[in-house]
């Protein structure tokens, strides 16, 4: 099968590439990337891409797919057409179902199950501990060689630190990283958002920044002690980011991510919002100085990846009083348009920036193909509008999950086509599979 897509500004930063030129797929790879002569388009399928960014496919490392076990929340194969809907060619799955994917069949089966779905890519993440338990290590090493890219309890901390040492050394052998829920669940308690001034003026129990910056200080020093990569989850704080930021000053391996909603809302949305639970997550939403601290950890290196923490659920986890609520939100299929409209087209990222953490860096720190358009390489592809307006409406999402605090948002900024292994899954808002 032979695609070509012409005229569109190529980014790719992992070859230091942003121009306009079109691009060759042939085979399920890419073939070339130039300005190629009308030679090139006999028998091929063309995507017109004038005044469109073609982009290495974007990869979210951060997903819950809900299955095995909460299938009526998502499942892979819905988890995975929102995906590509959202423009992503590649997608990894946390171990938190039900049961926990702590073994290397439940691996296997996320696998074939993503391989079924047939639209992006579906990479799984092994638990940590048996049962997500915290108590005792799940076969790490049966699991890598099953598929699991990376390990983590996520959802829950990894409270026991000799456990978490264990598992860094561990991993360290598999060349796999640890990736770290950081929640002290003792000063956690049973908080529903940020500890501050709108928990206080709106009567809900908060949770405390220190809560994940004393874990990831943990963290950071076992990794610095055992010499294990710690991949630290959903950063949002400030001191957070500033603790990365020094140790990987000081050789500590260490690579962390930021979700799009950190980067967007404040806990103020929780009061705005008329405590809709849409806007209860875990972290929670901090105040806007950490928002601010989040977006020049972007620019500087600290912050490595970009990730949705996509956290789909049935409406009635999320219709409930606010105390009550599932944390979580649905967010594959709207965190591009987000980071083009509030960030991208503000000036706060540039657009190579964008790929570099929403695609070159995942695809390094997690040993996956993709994240360039080198010749050979993968034919992900994921083709952006800039100029595009999309309407956040749940009802049309792809996803079974409709959970989200940016509905009835009109965004400038979308992607028009997903082309994963030279097959084109998602054109102009609608998935081809």
């Amino acid at each position: 099968m032979k695609m070509i897509i012409k005229g569109g500004r190529v980014i790719d930063p992992a070859r230091d590439i942003d121009e306009t030129m079109d691009l060759l797929i042939e085979d399920g790879a890419i073939a070339a990337c130039g300005r190629l002569g009308e030679g090139a388009v006999d028998g091929a399928e063309v995507i017109e891409a004038t005044g469109k960014w073609v982009v290495p496919g974007l990869i979210d490392v951060h997903t819950h797919l809900r299955e095995p076990g909460q299938e009526e929340k998502e499942d892979i194969g819905s988890g995975a057409r929102a995906a590509v809907a959202g423009g992503f060619t590649a997608i990894a799955a946390m171990a938190n179902t039900v049961p926990p994917v702590d073994n290397r069949p439940l691996v296997e089966y996320v696998l074939n199950r993503g391989r079924v779905a047939n639209a992006a890519r579906v990479y799984p993440i092994g638990a940590v501990s048996k049962g997500l338990k915290g108590e005792e290590l799940a076969e790490l090493a049966d699991m890598a060689e099953g598929g699991a890219i990376a390990f983590s309890d996520d959802g829950k901390p990894v409270m026991n630190a000799e456990l978490m040492r264990l598992a860094l050394q561990y991993a360290q052998m598999l060349n796999r990283p640890v990736i770290a829920h950081e929640e002290d669940r003792n000063l956690f308690s049973d908080g529903a958002m940020h500890f501050g001034y709108w928990s206080s003026m709106l009567g809900l129990r908060g949770i405390p920044a220190v809560a994940e910056e004393t874990m990831v200080a943990r963290d950071l020093m076992l990794a610095e002690v055992t010499g294990g990569h710690v991949h630290i989850a959903h950063v949002s704080t400030a001191r957070s980011a500033a603790l990365i930021r020094e140790a990987k000053g000081r050789g500590v391996k260490v690579t962390a991510e930021a979700a799009v909603h950190h980067l967007i809302l404040t806990d103020e949305a929780v009061a705005t919002s008329g405590y809709d639970s849409n806007t209860k997550v875990n972290p929670p939403l901090r105040p806007q100085s950490d928002v601010n601290a989040l977006r020049e950890a972007l620019n500087d290196g600290t912050i490595d990846c970009l990730v949705t923490d996509h956290a789909p659920h049935h409406e009635d986890d999320k219709n409930v009083e606010y105390p009550l609520a599932a944390f979580g939100i649905s967010g594959l299929e709207t965190a591009l348009p987000l980071l083009l409209s509030e960030l991208v087209a503000k000036g706060q990222l540039t657009p190579a920036r964008l790929v570099t953490l929403y695609s070159t860096n995942p695809a390094r720190i997690f040993g996956l193909p993709g994240g360039t358009l080198a010749e050979g390489a993968p034919a992900d592809v994921t083709v952006i509008d800039p100029a595009a307006l999309y309407a956040v409406d749940p009802r049309k999402f792809y996803s079974k999950g409709k959970n989200t605090p940016f509905a009835g948002q009109v965004l400038r900024g979308r992607a028009v086509a997903t082309i994963v292994g030279g097959q084109l899954k998602m054109r102009d808002g609608q998935v081809l599979v």
